[in-house]
């Protein structure tokens, strides 16, 4: 698997995958009380990095040993069978309206413990898909099979697709690309999570610049509950260039 965009995969021992890995160990002490074993992972906005955040944040849950399997729910722009190289042909959706079965949907991938599940075919009616309850029922289902599920979604302002399924996860991650965002935007992303009263884990402010040369890099902000404090950063090193998305 040579996709740039998988970096924790390609160069474990890089810095930005080492922010991932930072990403992961913040995840998983976000919550005593609770086990954070299913997490949704959407942006402001289009191109800010949520499939390429997704999709890494798999990778690095996958090889600490956990049983990990990220769900491409963005039914309008799918991009994770491409980041993973795999068929579109049948996924999701296809499961969902009783067309296909999970072991015909799924993918395993090169990565151990990793499987994917890709968009699969385009519903006329994405979000009244993702609100089903055969939807949130299948989520709950793959509790008992996997450790970690994270669930790629479409940038929450653009649809309510990630409202939706913000109701049913364990905890939300915000995407938002420096420089390539309105602040408005970025607060207005938080104001539809807090309307359905979603769990936010932490925000990854994206393609920082950090150095004259221009380059940029990952810049991690975690804020944990609803309290707003501050409880970890992660920044990459100037020589580190972006992963697009």
């Amino acid at each position: 698997m040579g996709n740039m965009d998988l970096i924790s995969e390609r160069d474990p021992k890089s810095p930005i995958a080492e922010a991932y890995r930072t990403l992961r160990t913040n995840i998983q002490f976000s919550s005593f009380d609770k086990k954070i074993q299913t997490i949704m992972v959407t942006s402001s906005g289009p191109g800010e990095g949520k499939s390429t955040t997704s999709s890494n944040l798999a990778v690095v849950m996958a090889q600490t040993g956990g049983k990990t399997i990220i769900i491409d729910c963005d039914q309008r722009k799918p991009r994770l069978h491409k980041l993973f190289n795999l068929s579109n042909e049948v996924g999701l959706s296809d499961l969902l309206a009783g067309n296909t079965g999970f072991s015909a949907a799924v993918h395993e991938t090169k990565i151990k413990n990793l499987d994917v599940l890709p968009a699969g075919t385009r519903p006329p009616n994405p979000s009244e898909l993702l609100s089903s309850n055969k939807m949130s029922g299948f989520v709950e289902d793959l509790r008992g099979e996997y450790d970690c599920i994270i669930l790629d979604t479409p940038p929450i302002v653009a649809v309510t697709d990630a409202q939706l399924i913000a109701r049913y996860v364990d905890g939300c991650i915000l995407v938002i690309s420096s420089g390539e965002v309105e602040r408005e935007a970025a607060i207005k992303a938080k104001a539809l999570l807090d309307k359905v009263q979603a769990r936010i884990i932490g925000a990854v402010l994206n393609k920082v610049e950090v150095s004259e040369k221009g380059y940029y890099g990952y810049y991690y902000h975690y804020y944990y509950g609803n309290d707003g404090q501050k409880v970890k950063k992660k920044k990459t090193s100037s020589s580190e260039k972006s992963v697009s998305a």
